[in-house]
C-alpha cells in the first residue's frame, strides 16, 4: 500500500505546477471565446480558416445524415467510400500515385517509419524534427540513428559518409540496410524550411530513401497549398510525404502519399492502420471538402500570405525580431522565458490570445511568442493585434 501512495504522491509533485490550458468556447475562427470574452486568435494553426468554413461544416453534416458517424477497422468493416474518395483526392492534390489516410498525423509518422525500418536499418534525422518523428524512430527499434545539425547539409553529408561505410556490412538476413533521411518540411517553432533540394541531391548520391513530414506546409506552401515538395518543384523526388489534415485543412487525421507500391505496402503492413479505427464519417467528409476547396481555388492561400506579409512587416517596423521564418509561423523573440510568459499574459488582457513558447519546446534562450495569422483575419484584426503588441512591448520595455 505504501508503494501505491508514494506513486501518486510522486505524480502529484510532478504535475502540481502544470498550467491548466485555456478552454475555448467557440469555433477556431479569427477570434476565440475564452471565459466568455472574445480574444483575437493569434496562435492557431488553422491557417486557412476552414475550421469554421460553411462548406466544410455542411459536408460533415450531410455525411452524418447519409452515413452516420462511426466507422471501424479499415481491414474489417471500416473502409467507407468516403475514405477511398479522400485518399484519391489527396493523391491528386499532392501529385503522387496514391495516398493512405490515418487517424492522426502522429500515427502517420509512426507508420511511415516503423513499417519500413527495422533494428538493423538506418535513420538520419534533423535535430529539430517533430516529437512524432523522434517517437517513430524509437518505435522502429533501429539501433542505427544519426542526428544531423539543423538544416546543415555539410553535417548531413558527414553522417551519410559514415552511413555509407556502415551499409557495406549486410544485415543478418543478407540484405543491405535501408537508409532513410527524415526531415520536417516546415519547422514549427521557427517557421524555416528544410533545404529539400540539397537533401534530395545527397540522398541520390548516397542511395538513401527520403521522408518529409509536411504538417505545417500542407495548404500553405507550394502552388495552391500543395506543400513544400511542390514549393521546391520536387514532386516525385521524395519517397515518403507525410501530411496533416488538422492544420490548414482544419479537421483531423494524417496521411502518407507516394508511389502506389509504397502505399499498398503501408495498407497491408502498417500497424497504425491495421489496429486503429478509421477516421469518422464527419471527419472524412470534412477533410475531403477541404481538399476540394483548395483544388478549386488558391484564394485562401493568397489571403493567408497577404496577411503574413502585412503582419510581419508591421512587427518588424516596430522593432520586433521575427527570426528567419519563411512561412506564416511568425516567432516574436523575447529576451527571456519570464518576459515571454508575462508578455503573453498582458496580450491576453488586451484581447489577444498568443501563447508563449519556452523550454523545452525551444532551446533555453530562444523564448518567443509564436504568432500565426490566418486567411480568416481581416486587416483590421491584424492591426488590433499589432497595436496590442506595441503597447505591451512598451510597458515591459521589450523594444529598445
Amino acid at each position: 500500500m505504501t508503494q501505491h501512495i508514494d506513486f501518486y504522491k510522486k505524480l502529484q509533485e510532478i504535475v502540481k505546477n502544470g498550467k491548466i490550458p485555456y478552454v475555448i468556447q467557440s469555433g477556431q475562427g479569427a477570434y476565440l471565446t475564452i471565459n466568455g470574452d472574445e480574444k483575437l486568435n493569434f496562435c492557431s494553426s488553422h491557417y486557412l480558416g476552414l475550421a469554421v468554413d460553411g462548406r466544410v461544416k455542411k459536408a460533415a453534416k450531410d455525411a452524418i445524415d447519409r452515413y452516420g458517424i462511426g466507422t471501424g477497422y479499415r481491414t474489417l468493416a471500416g473502409t467507407q467510400i468516403l475514405h477511398i474518395e479522400l485518399e484519391k483526392a489527396i493523391a491528386v492534390f499532392k501529385g503522387t500515385e496514391a495516398a493512405v489516410v490515418f487517424s492522426s498525423a502522429y500515427l502517420a509518422n509512426a507508420a511511415a517509419i516503423q513499417t519500413l525500418i527495422g533494428k538493423e536499418d538506418i535513420v538520419i534525422s534533423d535535430e529539430l524534427n517533430h516529437a512524432s518523428i523522434i517517437d517513430a524512430v524509437r518505435l522502429s527499434g533501429s539501433k542505427n540513428k544519426f542526428i544531423y545539425k539543423h538544416a546543415d547539409m555539410a553535417d548531413l553529408e558527414v553522417k551519410l559518409q559514415e552511413v555509407s561505410e556502415m551499409r557495406k556490412t549486410p544485415k543478418s538476413n543478407g540484405e543491405t540496410p535501408l537508409a532513410l533521411i527524415v526531415t520536417d518540411g516546415v519547422f514549427s517553432m521557427d517557421g524555416d524550411l528544410a533545404p529539400l533540394p540539397e537533401i534530395v541531391k545527397l540522398a541520390k548520391q548516397y542511395d538513401c530513401l527520403t521522408m518529409v513530414d509536411d504538417a505545417h506546409g500542407e495548404g500553405v506552401m507550394g502552388k495552391g497549398g500543395r506543400g513544400i515538395v511542390n514549393h521546391f518543384d520536387l514532386v516525385g523526388e521524395i519517397d515518403i510525404e507525410v501530411g496533416s489534415l488538422s492544420k490548414a485543412f482544419s479537421v483531423l487525421g494524417g496521411f502518407i502519399a507516394g508511389k502506389k507500391t509504397l502505399v499498398d505496402f503501408y495498407n497491408q503492413k502498417a500497424r497504425q492502420r491495421l489496429f486503429s479505427i478509421a477516421l469518422t464519417i464527419p471527419d472524412t467528409a470534412a477533410a475531403l471538402e477541404a481538399v476540394k476547396i483548395l483544388q478549386e481555388s488558391d484564394s485562401l492561400v493568397k489571403t493567408l500570405w497577404d496577411n503574413t506579409t502585412y503582419l510581419r512587416s508591421k512587427l518588424q517596423k516596430l522593432g520586433f525580431n521575427t527570426g528567419s521564418s519563411q512561412t506564416p509561423i511568425t516567432p516574436v523573440m523575447m529576451p527571456s522565458e519570464e518576459v515571454a510568459k508575462e508578455f503573453s499574459a498582458r496580450l491576453f488582457e488586451e484581447g489577444v490570445f498568443a501563447t508563449p513558447i519556452v523550454f523545452p519546446m525551444v532551446s533555453k534562450g530562444k523564448a518567443r511568442i509564436r504568432v500565426i495569422p490566418s486567411a480568416s483575419h481581416e486587416k483590421k484584426d491584424l492591426d488590433f493585434g499589432i497595436v496590442a503588441f506595441e503597447k505591451v512591448a512598451k510597458n515591459l520595455n521589450v523594444l529598445k
